[in-house]
This record gives C-alpha cells, structure tokens and sequence, in this order.
C-alpha cells in the first residue's frame, strides 16, 4: 500500500507547489504594476523593493515560498519602455524530495509561461520566458462604461411605479 499511496503523496504536494508557483508570479507581477505606478515612477522593482514597499508577503519577497525559488529582474531605472520578468524555479529539481518538475516566468504582459527543460534553471531573459509555452494566460479586468442613460427591462410588464 505504502509503495503505492508515497508516491501519490509526492505528485500531490509537487503539483500543489507548482500551483502556488504560478499563483506567486500572478501576485508579483500585481506587485509589480503598483509599484510601478506609485513609488516606482514608471519603474518596475525587484523582489527586495517589493517586499520593502510591503507589496508582497515576507515569504514571497524573500525569495522562496512553496518549494520553489523566485526572482524578479526589471529594466534599469529611467529604461523606457520599463519592462520586467520574474521567475520561480523549483528549489529540489531531483529525486525523492522534488519539489516541482516545471520552471515558470512571467513578463508585464501578464502571461505565465512554463516548462520542463532548461535543467529546471531560471530563464535567462524576458524573450527565453515569452518563448516558452504559456501555461496561464493573463486575468484581465473589464470595465464597462455605460452609454446613454440606463434601460429598464420590460418583458415583465410595467414596473409598480408605472401602475
């Protein structure tokens, strides 16, 4: 039974940590559009300027949480455009105590990309993540604007106040 329930056991916690791998770029790359638009003045931050700026946890700004290892790189100050990526690795890439079997990244474009090669190493740069398969595309906000004044639904006849 053990030989069979262990290794279930281990999938298990290495696909969680790959989810909460993806979801910590998400939350970076939130991070990263509000630093950007407040104390940054138009430029992204590293994980330490983050963290710092208390726009992310403790755990997270310290670069490791879930069994994986995340850093953040942005443009140089002033580079316009401003761009950044960041990346989460898994801290055990081998063996029994693996703790993840995908690499992740994620650009200001909001689009998380994974895989499995490079050796599990950080990617380089922002066109080696943007290369890679994308694993999650972007949650994007939509905001309607109303235009003219507001309608009123009238297949159930008129409303009391028309009565």
């Amino acid at each position: 039974v053990a030989s069979i329930a262990i290794p279930s056991l281990l999938a298990s916690r290495r696909a969680a940590n790959e989810g909460s791998a993806q979801s910590s770029l998400r939350t970076i790359q939130s991070c990263q559009l509000t630093y950007q638009s407040t104390v940054g003045r138009g430029d992204y931050g590293t994980l330490a300027q983050l963290r710092a700026e208390v726009l992310t946890d403790a755990v997270l700004g310290g670069g490791s949480k879930s069994g994986y290892n995340f850093a953040a790189t942005p443009t140089a100050a002033g580079v316009r455009p401003a761009l950044f990526y960041a990346t989460a690795v898994p801290i055990v890439t081998g063996g029994i105590g693996q703790t993840g079997t995908r690499r992740f990244g994620i650009t200001e474009d909001g689009v998380i990309h994974g895989d499995t090669g490079g050796g599990l190493v950080a990617y380089a740069n922002a066109a080696a993540i943007r290369a890679a398969p994308a694993s999650e595309q972007p949650v994007k906000a939509h905001i309607t604007r109303a235009v003219g004044p507001p309608t009123r639904d009238t297949s159930h006849g008129p409303s009391p106040s028309e009565r």
